[in-house]
């Protein structure tokens, strides 16, 4: 551990007892942790409190997890190995429904009780945040004490004052938990109580008359009000020394599968010399400078940054780019910086299903882009597509099929002869997005299309094929509509040390099933938060899906959604 942190720099360490601890949990690797970002920014706002200090927790390796059990060895904090237990408030960083059974495991072998309901007065709060706690904190909601809804940078400070003066007083943890849910942004599903009809399906959501009726997501309006960069520099960690920069956030391409585009919209900029200045600042081992963002190539000003660094000899990457954005001058800069792999994500290979998901890329988008990148030096290619989409057919597969084989003729005209690597995973339907009522496509279908895919390039040079495993697909999609009984059936899976599916099984559930449809006009296990618009225009959105029809990216003065004022349809 202290070998660790010595590889470190921008760590912040401070004296036992001369600030309050704050733990900080990501539940995964080191390796993954600390490689997001949000980790970085909310590290640099507890800190900076003055009264608190943010120290950091991680999941073990498998090897030296295996030696924490078999010593009975709690988790300790990077900076001052501090016990788990120890702490009076846990935040989490949520982002992957893969992970919820990592934050039970660390948890438990810290002596947490992973129950909310089990831990007392005296013992830890743990608070979940991440995209997972903003678009259903249910499956947790027997863990969690409350959930920060939205955007952390909101809300972490009125958390944390709260959390200090109910201590202070020594309130008992139901009023300290009722303090809680007074705030913006927080949501303590103690006083939330799910009902269910005889049939066992979720109807609604009783709540207690002491707390708002439904819980508002928080979003920062002034992005450059807040830290934009890595906290710490290790060559540890997936980006080795990388400084990464957020230069946007939030997207406004109304794609209809990604929870992104609909809990993280309004899409915001950051100011672009201000990001220059920190770029220039960057500490001294800096090997890159990543540019991070939902989709950074509709960063306004991403030609002016990129070329500036390229004039200043500055190597950059960037996480994601839009075939449809992608220019002359954008490409050589990348190619200039040393990428080498141009990424682009048409995530369907039929025009119908590009349409659908209101995708608004073409296939001459996708051919420009390799004729870009074969002309900047660019040796490789990689798509990434989604198979199990509302309205899939076979035939949209085999479309698939032939323009993933035109591709990789344009790649050879264009004297391209590096790797066209396909990366594909099965589509998940995530709440608060138009697809929230689709199903899970059934899991023989999906098999046989993936089948489809891999069997038609199987023998094909300089194609490679990629996929993730359908037993975890389905446990993401029926944990992303998951209601309190899938997050009890978690809780007991864990403690038996068994699959989720056969506990489920045991208590009459299919797991299948339960990544089935959800009928429209039915309640939802997560309809008491508010993400700032409203059902009737998701359903909108999913009947133009249907009809196959076109939304417009955001643009200034939209009222639509009414997450920028009140909606006009």
């Amino acid at each position: 551990m202290k070998e660790i942190v010595a590889r470190e720099s921008g760590v912040q360490v401070f004296a036992p007892g001369a600030r309050r601890p704050v733990a900080f949990i990501y539940p995964n690797t080191y390796h993954l942790g600390m490689s997001n970002l949000g980790l970085h920014i909310l590290y640099q706002l507890i800190n900076s409190r003055g009264d608190s200090a943010c120290e950091r927790f991680f999941l073990p390796d498998s090897k030296l997890l295996a030696e924490h059990k078999r010593t009975k060895t709690p988790l300790l904090s990077l900076e001052t190995q501090r016990p788990l237990a120890d702490f009076e408030v846990i935040c989490v960083m949520m982002s992957f429904e893969m992970d919820y059974t990592n934050l039970l495991t660390m948890l438990a072998q810290s002596n947490v009780k992973p129950e909310a309901a089990a831990r007392g007065a005296k013992e830890p709060l743990v608070i979940i945040g991440g995209p997972c706690a903003t678009f259903n904190p249910e499956p947790l909601a027997g863990v969690a004490d409350a959930f920060v809804i939205g955007e952390g940078e909101e809300t972490v400070n009125k958390l944390l004052d709260a959390v200090y003066e109910a201590r202070d007083k020594g309130l008992s943890k139901e009023d300290t938990l009722l303090e809680l849910a007074q705030l913006s942004g927080i949501y303590v599903p103690r006083f939330y109580e799910p009902q269910y009809d005889a049939g066992g399906m979720f109807c609604g959501m009783q709540v207690s008359t002491q707390v708002p009726a439904s819980v508002k997501r928080q979003w920062v309006r002034e992005l450059d009000n807040y830290p934009q960069t890595s906290a710490i520099m290790t060559d540890a960690t997936e980006f080795e020394n990388m400084y990464i920069v957020e230069v946007a956030r939030g997207c406004g391409r109304h794609c209809r599968f990604c929870m992104a585009g609909y809990c993280f919209r309004k899409p915001r900029a950051r100011d672009l010399e201000l990001l220059l200045a920190k770029i220039r600042n960057r500490p001294p081992q800096t090997k890159k400078v990543g540019l991070m963002g939902a989709a950074v190539s509709d960063y306004p000003h991403i030609k002016e940054l990129t070329q500036t660094l390229v004039d200043e000899q500055v190597p950059f990457t960037v996480a994601s780019l839009r075939a449809d954005t992608l220019d002359v001058e954008l490409t050589q800069a990348l190619a200039a910086s040393g990428q080498r792999t141009m990424t682009v994500a048409p995530e369907a290979g039929s025009v119908k299903m590009r349409n659908i998901i209101n995708k608004g890329i073409t296939e001459e988008h996708v051919f420009n882009a390799i004729e870009l990148a074969a002309a900047a030096g660019m040796k490789n290619i990689k798509l990434y597509y989604m198979l199990g989409l509302p309205g899939e057919a076979d035939s949209d597969i085999e479309e698939m099929i032939a323009m993933i084989g035109r591709v990789r003729e344009k790649m050879d005209a264009a004297l391209n002869k590096g790797d066209l690597i396909i990366s594909v995973n099965g589509f998940i339907p995530k709440p608060f997005t138009p697809f929230q009522w689709s199903p899970l496509c059934d899991v023989k279908t999906l098999k046989r299309r993936f089948k489809m895919l891999e069997t038609a390039f199987k023998k094909a040079k300089h194609i490679q094929v990629q996929t993730e495993s359908l037993k975890e697909t389905v446990l993401q999609a029926v944990l992303a509509r998951g209601d309190r009984r899938i997050g009890a059936a978690l809780l007991e899976a864990f403690r038996r040390e068994m699959p989720l599916k056969q506990v489920l099984k045991e208590q009459g559930l299919d797991i299948e099933e339960l990544a089935a449809a959800y009928e429209i006009g039915r309640p939802l296990p997560w309809q008491h938060l508010d993400m700032g618009f409203t059902e009737a225009y998701l359903i909108s959105e999913w009947q133009k899906a249907q009809r196959e029809e076109f939304t417009p990216m955001c643009f200034d003065l939209c009222r639509r959604c009414g997450v920028c004022g009140e909606a006009q349809v």
